[in-house]
């Protein structure tokens, strides 16, 4: 079956960002800062060996969801966005297939502050709402993830969920965790 994302133009340019599918050759760059201590802290899956990391990066599954975001040609970041079905009644499941979407993203931190996350995001989030018509996107992070739960608010997510230490950190230990939605009757979000 194909992927969503397979149906839509290739590149999408921003006023400073290029976004595009992540391909093989992408290992390299996204490595570069995914291995940073910093970025390692909060990503969902962390890999500690260059080769563990590859292995993963080229599942197929994950390089579907998988966006590169670049600038001036050099990768800064990825994002991904998982396509799912809503919650449904059995009489009206076949409605709520493929109608939601979960975001995530991962920024080089040397580019961090300049507003190129939220560029990136916001238009990703265009990209589903438009594109692909979603009715929901919903994204997690840990509450101790402030850079994360600020970038989520910033884009116009609206918090729906604090939890109190259901999240698990490979450090850390259980941590409070927050969700976050938008709809797309919502968007666009405001400045």
């Amino acid at each position: 079956m194909r992927h969503p994302l397979d149906r839509l133009d290739w590149p999408i340019l921003t006023d400073r960002l290029l976004l595009r599918r992540a391909g093989p050759g992408d290992v390299d760059a996204t490595w570069a800062f995914r291995q940073l201590p910093e970025v390692y802290e909060w990503v969902g899956a962390a890999t500690t060996t260059y080769d563990d990391y590859r292995e993963r990066f080229l599942r197929e599954e994950r390089l579907a969801d998988l966006l590169i975001v670049e600038l001036d040609g050099r990768v800064i970041g990825d994002l991904m966005l998982q396509i799912h079905d809503a919650w449904a009644q059995e009489e009206v499941a076949d409605q709520a297939k493929g109608v939601q979407g979960e975001l995530g993203w991962t920024l080089d931190p040397s580019y961090g502050g300049k507003g190129y996350a939220t560029e990136a995001v916001r238009a990703l989030i265009d990209v589903a709402f438009g594109s692909l018509g979603l009715r929901r996107l919903q994204a997690d992070c840990f509450y101790d993830n402030e850079a994360s739960w600020r970038l989520m608010e910033r884009v116009g997510m609206r918090r729906e969920q604090h939890t109190v230490r259901d999240s698990l950190h490979r450090t850390k230990g259980w941590l409070d965790g927050l969700s976050y939605a938008l709809l797309a009757e919502e968007w666009p979000a405001p400045e």
